[in-house]
């Protein structure tokens, strides 16, 4: 499964469409302005919210909580020490982590689970500047799930990145 994503989809308070491959609309990022903390719901093509997506208010560092249905679905966070690459643990509440590494800022990574390959998330495959590509490669792997990952993933790195410049 392959899913088109817009650049600009992790504006706070703005409203983007994830599209297929096929280009139909499939789910839709909503931005939450106006909040004290960084806030997204992912909704299916009717306007369902699928998931939740929004920043842990009292954390030592940084940190995104995916919700589904009012639950607690997973966590994540940047790994303590990764020095050459972008390294993001996804810890789900079963007990199950995902790792997320890759040149995350340019939208070059790959979402893993025990050394297996779950997702890859890329412009190279694409022509359109402002839009990558988020390619579910096992068919039994939930794709609002991985595209939430997705977004958490780079809406942190944007946030280091800022902080980093203001530095």
């Amino acid at each position: 499964m392959r899913f088109l994503v817009r650049d600009r989809i992790l504006g706070i308070g703005d409203d983007w469409w994830i599209e297929d491959e096929h280009g139909r609309k499939v789910y839709l990022v909503d931005g939450k302005a106006m909040r004290l903390r960084d806030t997204f719901e992912l909704k299916d093509a009717q306007g369902q919210v699928l998931i939740d997506i929004h920043q842990k208010m009292l954390a030592l560092r940084d940190t995104m909580v995916i919700e589904r249905g009012g639950e607690a679905l997973a966590k994540i966070k940047r790994k303590r020490l990764s020095l050459l690459r972008n390294h993001y643990r996804v810890s789900l509440v079963d007990g199950t982590e995902l790792d997320v590494s890759g040149k995350i800022l340019d939208r070059e990574f790959a979402v893993e689970y025990d050394g297996e390959l779950l997702a890859v998330i890329s412009r190279r495959w694409l022509t359109i500047r402002d839009t990558y590509g988020v390619d579910i490669v096992r068919d039994d792997a939930d794709p609002a799930l991985l595209i939430a990952v997705a977004v958490c993933v780079i809406h942190l790195a944007e946030k280091e990145g800022e902080e980093d410049q203001d530095d």
